[in-house]
């Protein structure tokens, strides 16, 4: 598969690159990573993602060109779609920009596109990106490395998941090794949060709930919370963590108001617990530690 991708990258000369809507650091950062590697190579591309880029992640070089709408483009020889796990979650119906679909993914289930490149062993979608450059024969440089590194970092909770495995560790050297700053990309992430955000914070750990046995435990945001700090919602990017901090928490829940009836569910959990299924089950996706999904609900009643 991966030389069917190289093919397609060397015959073709206008490239469109997304990832999926509500972007994680891997999203990003693949998508950015793969936009400048084509790039490197002559290549035209154009990056999109339906809700743009977060805040956190406007550090990456050529994230001030990701557009967020793809109105009078066409004519594209390729589609890359990243990070993905299913076509739906990418938006403004990509899959008709080209010819030729091209899915990069690591999410279990992400079956989808003319050509697939799914490795669910993968630590992240931007270790894909890292083999398929180099496939292309491609010399890397710390421009292309910063952004996939940054998704690396992100997935694997700075090396901390049950991801981590020899791969990502070895990438992840690589990439330092051609000259960006891991301290950098560390304090951008996790050390330079907007105040809004630590504001939201404070009000969505008041709700945790830890339940007798100490094994599950949730948080949840309401709309009014937003409102109330001045906050959006990729300020919620790793909130579930929170609760699976917990001492003895094997599965944590994180539940995050969309409208009067729909609520985007996330879930965690540790060892053997496997929530993907369980967010499969809900229409969603995700991996067997780390799963979400969207539910509708009933409106709460009016009350006086």
């Amino acid at each position: 598969m991966l030389s069917k991708i190289v093919q397609q990258i060397d015959k073709g000369q206008r490239f469109l690159v997304c990832a999926h809507a509500s972007p994680d650091g891997d999203a990003i950062g693949s998508t950015l990573g793969l936009m400048l590697g084509l790039e490197k190579m002559g290549k035209e591309v154009v990056a999109y993602n339906a809700d743009g880029v977060p805040d956190t992640f406007r550090f990456l070089p050529g994230a001030e060109r990701l557009v967020s709408n793809l109105d009078g483009q066409s004519d594209f020889d390729c589609v890359f779609v990243l990070d993905a796990g299913s076509l739906k979650r990418t938006g403004d119906l990509v899959a008709e920009r080209g010819p030729l679909l091209v899915n990069i993914d690591h999410h279990p289930g992400s079956n989808f596109g003319d050509l697939c490149l799914l490795d669910t062993d993968a630590a992240a979608t931007a270790v894909l990106i890292v083999r398929v450059l180099k496939a292309c024969g491609l010399t890397l440089d710390a421009t292309i490395a910063l952004p996939l590194y940054t998704g690396l970092l992100s997935d694997t909770g700075s090396f901390r998941y049950a991801n981590s495995n020899p791969e990502a560790f070895a990438v992840g050297g690589e990439l330092v090794g051609l000259g960006i700053d891991p301290w950098g990309v560390a304090s951008a992430l996790y050390e330079s949060q907007p105040a809004a955000r630590m504001m939201l914070l404070s009000l969505v750990l008041s709700t945790l709930h830890i339940s007798q046995n100490t094994k599950y435990a949730s948080v949840a945001m309401s709309l009014e919370m937003l409102e109330r700090v001045g906050a959006r919602a990729e300020h919620t990017d790793g909130f579930v963590n929170y609760p699976r901090a917990v001492a003895g928490v094997e599965i944590a829940v994180f539940f995050r108001q969309l409208d009067l009836e729909n609520v985007k569910v996330s879930f965690r959990s540790r060892g053997n617990i496997d929530v993907g299924q369980l967010a499969n089950r809900l229409g969603g996706g995700g991996h067997k530690n780390a799963a979400g999904a969207e539910i509708t609900v009933s409106p709460a009643p009016v009350t006086s």
